[in-house]
């Protein structure tokens, strides 16, 4: 599972049918600290409740496919939550680190 943040979304008048019902989301891929990282990827909100400006986390792959049961997208990329706090615990000290 990756991060990132809901940065628009996408209006398709003609999609695959299995995809009808669903909506189009542009997602920001972010890293831990919730930096930008490569390009804007176009995902489908599984949860149908992600809006733009939340953090989420998103699969990519065969798991995108398969992220409804019994249901078979044709998607690279699929919203499957959203991120309500990120807390990062401090890397231990080394001895190379140590004032």
């Amino acid at each position: 599972m990756d991060l990132g943040k809901v940065i628009g979304t996408v209006v398709a008048t003609r999609k695959d049918p299995s995809l009808e019902g669903t909506r189009l989301l542009i997602v920001q891929p972010l890293d831990e600290k919730r930096n930008p990282i490569s390009e804007p990827l176009v995902a489908v909100d599984t949860l149908h409740d992600a809006g733009v400006g939340e953090t989420v986390y998103f699969v990519t792959g065969g798991d995108a496919v398969s992220v409804i049961p019994g249901k078979r997208m044709p998607v690279d990329v699929a919203i499957v939550g959203i991120v309500d706090s990120i807390s990062l615990l401090d890397p231990p000290s080394t001895p190379e680190t140590e004032s």
